[in-house]
């Protein structure tokens, strides 16, 4: 394997590199020709997903057991690995349910990674920035789809509050030192998993996300899935999300660190939606997958949840008139590929 090229664009830490989104951001850092560092304290992961990197991308990708908000772990880091050219930012608690229960734990960490990035960042002369934002920033909408402009109302959980804080931390970081440029992609509902069927979403304990729940449910691994609330303003009652694939989103962090890197300007802070623009049920997913793999999903009707929006998809123009990006996946090839890894996750 490789540890390296000499043609590298150059190296990317990325945090949280070991979980769902920044391991397939991972991939398609390599793929796109720069070096991923990945720092992870593997709260909510697990270490061999550094073997299935390795497998699937050639290379040996320099990883960092550290918690985020450790700034003396991060200066340990950049002395070992140089100059770096940008920063994805990915860790950070994501549960919107477990949020509203413990909203101490995610204001700590949420917020703490962020603003030691930031100051990492800022002390290592690193240039680009990208922050791990959320269409949970809009609140519940007033229109449909949310475009960037959309105002922030008032957040429906501490998650989705922790990412408007985040974004709002960018913003004034940015204004103050005017020698970052910065991209907040906001996207919506990431589910999918590598091609490879070697990564995908793997949550420690009972997921808290869909996808993963469900496809447990499938392989016969839980009895059921719950789904909470079929009293809602949509086609058939159930809350109504914008899927995107998972590699979709990954490529949209390295088209956003392209543009950045594209950019004269000495000071940016841009936000993006990343999705496909139309919304799907939990009942029509659950559908989609049945069709999709011709395996049964049993699910039960629950009450609603506490911090769950009722609708939101995205108005995904912007993005893709800035910086060129559009999703190449369809919902049902995020569900077989999600229902592949999971075969393969048990097998």
């Amino acid at each position: 394997m490789n540890n390296g090229s000499k043609n590298s664009k150059g190296k990317i830490l990325v945090t949280g590199g070991a979980g769902f989104i920044g391991s397939h951001t991972a991939v398609a850092l390599v793929e796109a020709g720069y070096e991923p560092v990945i720092i992870d304290n593997l709260s909510n992961s697990e270490s061999g997903v550094l073997e299935a990197l390795g497998n699937i991308t050639g290379w040996n990708l320099s990883f960092y057991e550290a918690d985020c908000r450790n700034k003396t772990a991060l200066d340990t880091l950049a002395e070992k690995e140089g100059a770096f050219v940008g920063v994805m930012h990915f860790a950070a608690y994501k549960s919107v349910g477990e949020s509203v229960k413990e909203p101490l734990k995610y204001y700590e960490n949420n917020i703490g990674s962020l603003t030691a990035l930031l100051d990492f960042a800022d002390r290592h002369s690193i240039p680009n920035f990208i922050f791990s934002s959320s269409c949970t920033v809009y609140g519940e909408p007033d229109d449909l789809p949310v475009t960037e402009d959309h105002p922030m109302k008032p957040a429906e959980s501490p998650y989705g509050n922790t990412k408007q804080i985040g974004e709002n931390i960018v913003r004034d970081f940015v204004a103050a030192k005017k020698n970052i440029k910065a991209v907040n992609l906001r996207y919506f509902n990431p589910i999918g998993a590598h091609p490879s069927g070697l990564i995908g979403e793997l949550p420690k304990g009972v997921p808290e996300n869909l996808l993963p729940y469900l496809t447990q449910v499938a392989y016969g691994q839980r009895e059921h899935l719950t789904i909470f609330g079929n009293d809602y303003d949509t086609r058939d009652g159930t809350c109504m999300r914008d899927y995107i694939h998972v590699m979709d989103i990954a490529r949209a962090h390295v088209d956003a660190l392209a543009w950045l890197e594209s950019r004269s300007e000495p000071s940016i802070n841009e936000v993006f939606n990343v999705g496909i623009g139309t919304g799907t049920t939990v009942l029509e997913l659950i559908q989609a997958f049945e069709e999709a793999t011709g395996v049964s999903v049993k699910y039960v009707i629950g009450e609603r949840r506490s911090g769950d929006i009722e609708k939101v998809y995205a108005d995904p123009k912007k993005i893709k008139e800035t910086i060129g990006w559009e999703p190449r996946h369809t919902i049902t090839d995020a569900l077989r590929d999600s229902w592949n890894w999971q075969k393969n996750l048990r097998a």
